[in-house]
């Protein structure tokens, strides 16, 4: 076999690993889901050594998505750490073997305090499934690593039915992209999702003209704002919108007697309009739908603000 081959054979092996999780998703996983979302505490993750990364990669997944959550390494526990705890808190215990010597010390001080325990092991017999309220099987044929020691399966099985339990919580909690966004202000789901039309509309040099002019006049408007379209205003309010595409249709259909025209007898007169609290994703979703490149931002008297384009979306 070449190294690709290898490469190939691991990829295979652990996808394998995860189909046969599937039918250990049962009553154990129901009342995991159930414990996590009843929780009026913190979600406390554990695990040791390569279940400790995947907990840890767990608990931020599960902060993200609303659920709060953290990880503590047992070891931490010891000195000083279990004072965050609470009996409000639900632990969600990983270890690979069940077995684990620091994570079993850990136990008897969450018994203690009567906090409930999830376990995740791929040993439903193990010591740490027979103390949980709880267990989550995530016992693997083999690992995909030549020497079957490595944890490579068994950490992409931990990790999935991290996910699984994660996703089961955002349906529950029915949680929307705009609470997502909330927990990601830096990303680009963030951005569109909190940014505002007042963020990053136009303000100066608007292409403003007025109902009665011709249109002579108002195509040397419309260029000189550089936004494609010249915005009808009247008494301070917007009356109409008129675009490249409306001007040279109007050329066309009227030739030698365009000059003639005013902007009234071509301006599209219920442009579409938006308030400055306008998120960039509602906007977006306006032009996506009726196929234009730009809205008007007023207040509620129709008094233009300002105008967003597509290039102002692109944050």
């Amino acid at each position: 076999m070449t190294v690709r081959d290898y490469g190939i054979k691991c990829i295979k092996d652990e996808a394998e690993a995860l189909l046969e999780l599937i039918p250990n998703i049962d009553e154990g996983f129901d009342r995991a889901v159930e414990l996590m979302y009843r929780c009026h505490g913190k979600i406390i993750v554990t695990g040791v050594g390569k279940s400790g990364h995947v907990g840890a990669k767990i608990a931020a997944t599960l902060s993200s998505t609303g659920t709060p959550s953290f990880f503590i390494n047992p070891l931490d526990v010891f000195h000083g750490d279990l004072g965050v705890m609470t009996s409000d808190d639900v632990v969600l215990a990983i270890s690979n073997s069940g077995q684990t010597d620091e994570l079993l010390r850990f136990i008897p001080l969450v018994l203690q305090m009567e906090i409930p325990i999830i376990a995740m092991s791929g040993n439903p017999e193990s010591l740490l499934a027979k103390y949980a309220n709880c267990h989550l099987n995530v016992s693997v044929s083999h690992e995909a690593d030549p020497l079957n020691l490595a944890p490579t399966s068994s950490a992409i099985a931990q990790m999935a039915m991290g996910d699984a339990l994660a996703v089961a919580l955002i349906k529950k909690h029915n949680f929307k992209p705009r609470d997502f966004a909330q927990f990601h202000p830096g990303g680009e789901l963030g951005k569109r999702l909190l940014t505002t039309a007042q963020d990053v509309m136009r303000t100066v040099d608007l292409p403003i003209i007025s109902p009665d002019q011709h249109l002579g006049e108002a195509v040397i408007n419309v260029s000189r704002g550089k936004l494609g379209l010249g915005v009808a205003v009247t008494d301070g309010k917007v009356e109409g919108l008129i675009t490249d595409g409306d001007i040279r249709r109007a050329m066309e259909k009227w030739q030698a007697e365009f000059f003639d025209r005013t902007v009234s007898d071509i301006m599209t007169r219920s442009p579409k309009m938006v308030s400055p609290k306008a998120k960039i994703s509602e906007i977006q979703n306006i032009m996506n739908k009726y196929k234009i490149h730009s809205v008007l931002v007023v207040d509620k008297e129709h008094r233009l603000l300002g105008v967003v384009d597509n290039y102002s979306c692109m944050i």
